[in-house]
């Protein structure tokens, strides 16, 4: 289960300022509902998307003790 700030309070600040997790989240949210967004749904998902591509996408390179490959919103 996310928890985090909601899209209300992050609609108020720039994306570069969200948490890779709030950004993953959101981003899998949105992608999973893209046939049905208006087109300020698809404008805020797309500057969500440069932002993750910004910052050289979600993953990590490689896996250690504190933390996987992927970036975990739960």
């Amino acid at each position: 289960m996310y928890v985090g700030r909601d899209m209300t309070e992050l609609s108020m600040i720039p994306k570069d300022e969200w948490k890779k997790s709030e950004l993953a989240f959101f981003h899998h949210s949105l992608q999973q509902i893209v046939p049905y967004l208006n087109a300020e749904g698809q404008s805020i998902h797309r500057e969500i998307v440069e932002e993750i591509e910004n910052r050289g996408g979600l993953k990590h390179g490689e896996a250690d003790y504190t933390h996987g490959t992927k970036i975990s919103y739960d």
